[in-house]
């Protein structure tokens, strides 16, 4: 348990926290009793009080860094299996990507009724990157922020799933993409689709039209909001595990095969939110190109 000065809430707490850079508005009193002056300050915040004091416009500096590092390593893995790939018998990591592959494009076959060929790529990209974020999740709670703290860093979140601006942006890139083809696959048909559905008469397309509208914006909340609570709560439950080690030596025991037992377990959750995140986008886009 890295501080210990630290009470377990604040324990908590700091592993909740992001390392957050945003702008401080004039008049903030900041965590050293200084304040800051006249137009502002763009600093990294220190606390939850000068992360709220930011509003808007900060940014979770640790989720986008741990998010688009994996996200190259996705690249880089999958172009150097790309490389090596050849005809005969696969091996090793090859033989595994290709695995991920077929049953990527298995998923897309048997599941998006369109034609598309932007969807096999990017239900691929989705799961993989997904599943990469979530199992940051498996390693040690303190070790990475306990090293960054060594290194000057205050706060350290390693999971970006974790994060909603991470998971709901992008089910806001899903969103966006639904609309689109809705618009360029259906045209008009998508409007009367808004407003003739479920009720087909001209004097419930209010209703229709709200109904329509709150399904629609219910998806991509769904979408985002599904992972990050699960993703959260997992992540929750191995800090409250990592908690117990400084409840004694007769806890450490315990504590030890607990966190094993989670980890084993967890390892079933994080593939399945980044197989669900990835369904869902093919069944949203298949339902966007369905012209009735």
């Amino acid at each position: 348990m890295s501080g210990e000065s630290q009470t377990i809430s604040e324990y908590i707490v700091h592993h909740l926290t992001n390392l957050t850079y945003g702008k401080l508005p004039e008049g903030t009193v900041r965590y050293d009793g200084s304040v800051v002056g006249e137009g502002g300050q763009w600093t990294m915040a220190h606390g939850g009080e000068e992360i709220a004091a930011m509003g808007f416009n900060a940014i979770h500096v640790d989720s986008l860094a741990w998010s688009v590092g994996l996200g190259i390593i996705f690249c880089w893995l999958f172009r150097r299996v790309a490389k090596q790939a050849q005809s005969g018998v696969p091996s090793g990591f090859v033989n595994f990507a290709e695995m991920v592959v077929e049953f990527v494009d298995g998923t897309v076959k048997d599941t998006f009724h369109g034609r598309n060929p932007l969807v096999a790529p990017l239900a691929l990209t989705i799961f993989c990157w997904v599943f990469l974020m979530n199992l940051m999740d498996i390693i040690p709670v303190d070790l990475i922020p306990h090293a960054m703290m060594l290194a000057g860093v205050e706060y350290q979140k390693i999971v970006p799933s974790t994060d909603p601006n991470i998971t709901m942006g992008m089910a806001l890139g899903i969103f966006i993409l639904m609309l689109y083809y809705s618009i360029k696959v259906k045209g008009f048909g998508f409007v009367k689709e808004l407003t003739l559905n479920p009720f087909n008469h001209p004097a419930f397309i209010p209703v229709n039209l709200f109904m329509e509208v709150v399904g629609l914006l219910a998806k991509p909340f769904s979408l985002g909001l599904r992972l990050f609570g699960n993703m959260y709560a997992g992540e929750m439950i191995f800090i409250l595990i990592a908690a117990l080690f400084s409840a004694g030596v007769a806890w450490m025991l315990p504590a030890g095969l607990l966190q094993i037992g989670w980890a084993i377990f967890h390892i079933l959750v994080i593939t399945l939110q980044a197989f669900i995140f990835m369904v869902l986008t093919i069944v949203y886009l298949s339902m966007a190109h369905e012209d009735h």
